[in-house]
């Protein structure tokens, strides 16, 4: 064949004379020409090309099938996607002459991820605070027997955690009863630890649960020791690449069942990695360190004095956050090159809505440099900067954050905040409405589209 036929043109030519060799060898029916046969192969063979597609996808839709194929999928379209625009690193923070005074609109109360009914055994704001526990000599080491292990499925660390976490109380669910209600759709790479606390709260009443932060290693032997198992939010290192330049620093959730002081280790239940995992108390706290050091406690209404007890003036929730804040600070100054500290400092300072302060130490955990899936996990800079006017810095990091998380609905409505105080309504909407199809739970997407019908 000549080579000035072009490579993807040379199938088409051996069909032409195919056609034309078998005219030289039998005459053609009356009434059919060679483009009518062309006609026809073209018809055959796209109906035949539809309908290995249409079987592909009705296959790849089987529950099994589509269990095992579709984090290969995803991680081939996702590593596609980044060839052809690369993530780079989290922009800087723009100089104050580039953030131009958004428009005279009306500003939203900062939404809540879900709603969340208060535990059995509230305590009101009356009551008076325990005192912090006198320390006592723990165990040389503690193993609490953890439930039978399961294997997270794609996404699904929180959901895989929890379950297991909630089974060793005799629950009798598992990782997709919780994931049908806190993330509907698979494809959803974050669960935040409210919408956790919304799934105990609302399906196993049962059982209470709390949340702290700031927390450290002796408080969680406390617990392990009391006999009461913990679960925490860490970064953890990812043993592959998702695209080119992949950091592999990516958010999880940690069950854990015990400790050794002579190995100075925690015994772990990890859903991705495995049962029984040994891990030393300093690596624990410096992953732990990049969630504020949030723990999660899940106990029987009946064990709330010794939480209480454990806790001491950490129970109460301003008072925990005042220490967080405190712990935070201390962290920058030990180590100024710290971008976690300074991070969690902002985190702490947005619960005080103290949000210029916290934009500031947003600001500089960002030039420090900070994880490039930072953002798909924790959010507390698209409140800063909205509640101080900072719309082209929030728009560079909700932005940011869905190059590498599309289907983020946090950063989609965060967006929308950023457009609709730019004075862009529409555009407002349409994030919106797009954070509520990536997550038809998600309550903060209901709330952004009641407000913008009220306004």
């Amino acid at each position: 064949m000549s080579r000035d036929v072009p490579f993807l043109a040379r199938p088409t030519v051996i069909l032409i004379r195919f056609l034309r060799q078998g005219i030289r060898e039998r005459a053609l029916p009356a009434g059919v020409t060679i483009a009518t046969m062309l006609r026809s192969f073209i018809a055959k063979f796209s109906l035949g090309v539809f309908s290995a597609l249409l079987a592909v996808v009705l296959v790849y839709n089987i529950p099994i099938v589509h269990q095992h194929l579709a984090w290969r999928v995803d991680f081939t379209m996702t590593y596609l996607r980044m060839v052809l625009s690369p993530a780079g690193a989290l922009p800087a923070p723009r100089a104050e002459a580039d953030q131009p005074a958004p428009p005279p609109l009306a500003i939203p109360s900062t939404p809540t991820v879900l709603p969340s009914p208060e535990p059995t055994a509230a305590v009101s704001g009356a009551t008076a605070l325990p005192p912090t526990p006198t320390p006592t000599a723990l165990p040389a080491a503690v193993q609490l027997t953890p439930p039978k292990f399961e294997q997270q499925g794609i996404n699904n660390c929180g959901p895989a955690t929890l379950s297991a976490y909630l089974r060793y109380y005799g629950w009798d669910g598992n990782q997709s009863t919780i994931a049908d209600v806190v993330k509907p759709v698979p494809e959803d790479r974050n669960v935040n630890v409210e919408e956790l606390q919304y799934f105990v709260h609302t399906k196993v009443g049962w059982l209470n649960f709390e949340y702290r932060v700031g927390m450290d290693v002796d408080r969680l032997k406390r617990f392990l020791a009391a006999g009461l198992p913990v679960m925490i939010e860490e970064g953890m290192r990812l043993d592959q690449s998702y695209w080119p330049n992949d950091d592999l620093w990516a958010g999880h959730y940690l069950f854990i069942t015990g400790y050794n002081e002579a190995s100075k280790i925690f015994i772990t239940q990890d859903s991705y990695y495995g049962p029984n995992r040994a891990v030393p108390y300093a690596t624990l706290d410096r992953n732990w360190e990049t969630f504020n050091r949030v723990l999660i406690l899940i106990y029987h209404p009946e064990m709330q004095d010794l939480v209480k007890s454990i806790l001491g003036a950490d129970w109460d929730r301003d008072a925990n956050r005042q220490h967080a804040l405190a712990t935070a600070q201390a962290g920058e100054k030990a180590d100024p090159q710290d971008a976690y500290a300074w991070f969690n400092a902002g985190t702490n300072l947005v619960y005080f809505e103290r949000y210029p302060a916290a934009a500031d130490s947003y600001d500089q955990a960002r030039r420090l440099g900070l994880p490039q899936r930072m953002l798909r996990y924790q959010f507390g800079p698209f409140i800063a900067y909205f509640h101080t006017g900072r719309i082209q810095d929030l728009l560079d990091i909700t932005n940011y954050a869905l190059h590498v998380t599309p289907n983020s609905e946090e950063a989609t409505l965060w967006k929308g905040w950023a457009l609709y105080r730019s004075g862009d309504r529409a555009g407002a909407e349409a994030q919106f409405k797009r954070a509520l199809s990536d997550n038809p739970s998600y309550q903060d997407a209901k709330y952004a589209l009641n407000f913008l019908a009220s306004n």
